[in-house]
């Protein structure tokens, strides 16, 4: 297969790694993890006036009506620079909407405030106990006169408590929703906290919450794993930025690192380990640009297959580059002064968010192409 990026998209690329370059280097990104709200206005304002936020957006909402490639293109580059800034969760409700909603009405004004800015979004996947099950929802809406209230809770939701609005599935006379719930919304409680790899997560608990369906053609439950997939997707290519980023690190490191007076990136055994570790990034880009590829599929089949190949695969890249870099840093490589550590933490994370590699190789060969395939061999 032939992959290459258009112009259009590579000069957004260089544009974005330009400025993430300048003015998003380690030094700043730990101060903002460091800070109290755990993230930056000021570089969102910077994402939204280079077209980020409004990539995924429709062009009918102000938006670029970017594609699964372009956000690919965009993700990488941020997986590079560490970017604790919400804009994968915010991207994905963005998806949320565009799947579920109707475009028109409220749906319409809230991607348009997302595509300047003025608005983040989250999906509250996760339930506790449920695992990586997306059927698992135990919250509950029912109706109120001619609205719908929620009952439950939300667990590891990403940037929740930076968002102004979530994307809420729950039961509604037993088939899942999809729901819009405001931040100021009555009822909700939410609850902040910091990830190991210095991202924002929240539980979010709804007792009688004022909510809105979304009210689209798609609304239900294919809809809630079309969104994961989107989201999954983000996530592999988000690793992949990641990936090379860490591999560069441990090749600079080696080169300083000595012992018996030369620089260890000279020992042939370790050469040999870092071949691997290329390899792994390599085999990983390769597999998530054609899941990117394949997410548009009218197949949802295919699309299945092709994103839970690109993360388990992904997945496995992520355990043997992060652990291979932090031996190879020694002592370092665990310690909050280096990158290396904290891209490994953010792997390890992606690793695990939306279906782990055994999850992801287990929904692989439940689908009915893998069963056909074996049962001819």
């Amino acid at each position: 297969m032939n992959f290459t990026f258009t112009d259009e998209q590579q000069q957004f690329a260089d544009a974005l790694r330009r400025y993430l370059d300048k003015s998003y280097g380690f030094d700043a990104r730990q101060a903002i993890v460091g800070s109290d709200s755990g993230v930056s206005d000021t570089h969102w304002q910077g994402f939204a006036e280079l077209g980020l936020t409004a990539l995924p957006v429709p062009e009918a909402q102000g938006g670029f009506d970017g594609g699964a490639v372009d956000m690919l293109v965009a993700m990488q580059e941020l997986g590079r620079a560490l970017v604790v800034e919400p804009y994968w969760a915010t991207a994905v409700g963005i998806e949320a909407l565009r799947l579920a909603g109707t475009g028109d009405g409220d749906d319409a004004v809230l991607l348009e405030r997302a595509a300047q800015g003025e608005l983040k979004l989250a999906v509250a996947f996760h339930e506790p106990h449920a695992r990586y099950d997306l059927f698992a929802v135990q919250t509950e809406a029912t109706r109120d006169g001619d609205r719908f209230v929620l009952t439950g809770t939300k667990s590891v939701v990403q940037h929740g408590a930076q968002a102004g609005s979530w994307i809420v599935p729950a039961r509604l006379d037993g088939e899942i929703a999809l729901f819009v719930v405001t931040r100021d919304a009555a009822g909700v409680q939410v609850t902040d906290y910091r990830t190991i790899d210095g991202q924002r997560a929240a539980t979010l608990t709804f007792a009688n919450t004022p909510a809105r369906r979304l009210a689209g053609r798609h609304a239900g439950a294919a809809a809630l794993e079309h969104i994961a997939d989107y989201g999954t997707l983000l996530l592999c290519a988000e690793a992949v930025g990641a990936l090379d980023a860490l591999n560069h690190a441990t090749v600079e490191y080696t080169k300083t690192r000595q012992q018996f007076g030369v620089p260890i990136a000279r020992f042939q055994a370790l050469q040999h380990r870092m071949v691997e570790m290329l390899i792994h990034a390599e085999q990983a880009r390769s597999i998530t640009y054609l899941a990117a590829v394949r997410y548009a599929s009218p197949d949802a089949d295919e699309r299945r297959r092709a994103i839970s190949a690109a993360k388990a695969r992904v997945g496995e890249a992520a355990r043997f580059v992060g652990q291979q870099a932090v031996q190879l840093h020694g002592g370092m490589g665990v310690t909050n002064e280096v990158a290396a550590a904290h891209l490994f933490k953010r792997l390890s994370i992606i690793e695990t968010t939306l279906g782990d590699v055994d999850h992801h190789l287990a929904r692989f060969a439940s689908l009915p192409a893998f069963a056909v395939a074996d049962m001819e061999a």
